[in-house]
């Protein structure tokens, strides 16, 4: 018995002493924060090409959310964490700095963007946009596929291109209102719609369409991009990324999208 004491005696010792050299050691280090990135739909291929770079560049790694811009400024508005945004509409980047979620100091504008009306690529023809052109008869009984015109900045460019030119009131009951521009996108795409409404960007992105007419310029506000850190972002990269955002290696990858730089 007295052994077994002894022996239990020595164990207990052993363990209480591993136990404290494990608790002098040092606590490992963090894993550095990911950088989170909330970012129009239309930018995603643009966007996943500057952000990879940025990795390889920084070992910092980018978590990239996409969605319609009024749907991720909600988000922020409910306390979704993310460190950048970058909206499509500068509508809905005023209403986050009326709700100052933003760093006033940080936001600029970004890149520029055009809409144009695709088609299905194999059974793509030229349309002239024009003013009172006939797209009620192109598109038949079909679906004109556009973002939501109240929620979505594509759609919304969408309506007020289509209103200056007189057509709007001719295709209102045949919009088939999406949730996001790639939404919009991949119903042509898909044969369920035989024309669309989409950035000049989107439609570079997706094979299975082809632009049958570009929107003139002066039928529609500019479309600009603005880009900001969000207020509540403790991230200590989001400065640094915010800079190569606005750098020539990010550029190269926004216009090979068909974005226009803003500088």
């Amino acid at each position: 018995m007295q052994n077994r004491g002894r022996w239990m005696n020595l164990a207990t010792a052993a363990i209480a002493a591993l136990w404290l050299g494990a608790a002098a050691l040092p606590a490992p280090a963090a894993a550095a924060e990911k950088l989170t990135v909330f970012a129009a739909a239309s930018l995603k291929n643009a966007l996943d090409a500057a952000n990879a770079a940025w990795t390889r560049a920084s070992g910092k790694e980018t978590v990239a959310s996409y969605a319609a811009s009024g749907a991720l400024a909600k988000q922020i508005e409910n306390a979704a964490p993310a460190d950048i945004f970058i909206s499509a509409d500068g509508d809905w980047m005023d209403y986050l700095a009326e709700k100052k979620l933003i760093k006033a100091d940080s936001r600029s504008d970004l890149l520029g963007n055009r809409i144009v009306l695709v088609a299905e690529k194999d059974k793509a023809k030229p349309v002239e946009i024009k003013q009172g052109f006939d797209l009620a008869d192109l598109l038949g009984d079909g679906r004109l596929a556009m973002g939501e015109p109240k929620s979505v900045p594509a759609g919304k460019y969408g309506m007020a291109a289509l209103e200056k030119l007189g057509v709007w009131t001719s295709v209102e009951n045949k919009v088939a209102g999406a949730e996001s521009v790639r939404a919009a996108l991949a119903l042509v795409s898909r044969g369920e719609a035989p024309y669309g409404i989409v950035y000049q960007t989107d439609a570079a992105a997706d094979k299975g369409v082809a632009i049958v007419g570009t929107f003139p310029a002066d039928s529609y506000p500019p479309i600009i991009y603005s880009v900001a850190i969000l207020a509540d972002s403790k991230n200590p990269d989001a400065a640094a990324y915010l800079d190569f955002l606005k750098s020539d290696d990010a550029a190269a990858f926004f216009t090979a999208q068909g974005f226009t730089i803003l500088k």
